[in-house]
């Protein structure tokens, strides 16, 4: 009586260790495999797209020559967007035509112009949304 005690004591103290190893295996990994917040270059890299070269006139006598890259935050928002380029442009177009070669000269013109980009690309997604909108080219004639 005593052994078979002995014997179902030790079972039920190694079916615990094995269960509490189990969980802290799971619970660790679990853990390793949950994203970060900050996405890689590559992830960066992988949700970002680039519009044409943009020639338009500006709101004065001056012509801009423009580029963007446009950061999105996942690969369908990123299929949307490319299949919407005709009215990315558009939006790009009818912002750069209401403003003058002089508001280019300005601290944070730029910034104010892709942050009002990203707002109104925003709006035109149904997938995701633009996280970040990056002047690559500027020229201004």
């Amino acid at each position: 009586m005593v052994k078979n005690k002995m014997v179902f004591t030790m079972v039920i103290i190694l079916l615990s260790i094995l269960i509490i190893g189990i969980v802290a295996l799971i619970v660790y990994f679990k853990l390793d495999n949950q994203p970060s917040g900050e996405p890689t270059i590559d992830e960066i890299v992988e949700s970002t797209w680039q519009t044409e070269e943009i020639t338009t006139n500006l709101n004065d006598s001056h012509i801009i020559r423009i580029q963007f890259k446009i950061q999105l935050d996942n690969k369908k928002a990123k299929e949307e967007i490319e299949k919407r380029d005709f009215q990315v442009n558009n939006i790009i177009i009818n912002e750069l035509s209401n403003m003058k070669a002089e508001d280019f000269n300005e601290k944070g013109s730029l910034t104010s112009l892709e942050d009002r980009l990203q707002q109104q690309i925003n709006e035109l997604l149904s997938d995701g949304e633009v996280t970040k909108v990056y002047t690559i080219q500027k020229i201004i004639q």
